[in-house]
């Protein structure tokens, strides 16, 4: 894994970013670089991990320790972590390579064209409250799932940039997506001011299905423990 490699474990299927391949473009600063055209709307400190989300089980895949700068634009959603360790969960070590802590520059990326859904998972006491951002697979029925964690007026407010952030996106970008005029007017409710309003569960019409890197991944069981707490119900009842 490069340095600036996203650690998310799943490739887009269809190969519209070249970049993807080797994680955001950072300036020396190692914050994002904007791409010509590309706008950003905001930036967070937040918890980061990957899961893997399946009918009856949720799976931490890794994680950072550490609060790392994420930073939404109206293209994707990007995280940098300077001096951070990722944690690589591994629930069978016979199977898959041993769990290893990384050091360095980690960062990743999610393209507005992958996510499916975003969750608000009711957190349990003294733990942050978090967000996932939840993207649909080829031939399996687990999904990848990217968790953010931090206060819940913060969280609250990155749900709603985000579900925006997507459907303006979509809406703005027709030769990346094929939307249907139900997908195309749900979208544009999206793309409104109103607050989540207590949903806890928001889908995204028009999203692309990902590609796992390796075939492992599809076949890899055993639930984890879930970190903050309060994910591992709330994440796997949203699965549809």
């Amino acid at each position: 894994m490069h340095a600036d490699a996203s650690p998310f474990f799943i490739g887009p299927h269809r190969f519209d970013a070249p970049d993807d391949d080797v994680g955001p473009i950072l300036d020396r600063r190692y914050s994002l670089r904007p791409i010509p055209g590309e706008r950003v709307l905001g930036h967070h400190r937040l918890l980061v991990a990957g899961y893997l989300l399946g009918p009856s089980e949720v799976r931490r895949r890794w994680q950072l320790p550490e609060p790392v700068a994420v930073t939404i634009t109206d293209q994707r959603i990007c995280w940098v972590g300077s001096g951070s360790h990722l944690s690589l969960v591994v629930a069978d070590t016979t199977r898959a390579r041993p769990p290893a802590r990384l050091n360095g520059l980690m960062s990743g990326q999610i393209r507005w064209q992958w996510p499916s859904r975003l969750e608000l998972p009711a957190a349990e006491q003294d733990t942050p409250t978090q967000l996932l951002i939840v993207c649909d697979a080829l031939r399996t029925i687990q999904q990848p799932a990217l968790a953010l964690g931090g206060s819940p007026a913060e969280v609250a407010a990155l749900a709603q940039q985000i579900r925006r952030a997507v459907a303006m996106f979509r809406l703005t970008h027709p030769q990346l997506v094929d939307l249907s005029a139900q997908e195309r007017d749900v979208l544009l409710l999206r793309a409104g001011p109103a607050l989540l309003a207590g949903e806890t569960r928001v889908t995204l019409p028009g999203s692309l299905p990902v590609e796992f890197h390796s075939r492992d991944d599809y076949y890899r069981s055993g639930p984890e423990p879930t970190p903050w707490g309060g994910l591992a119900g709330g994440a796997a009842s949203g699965h549809r």
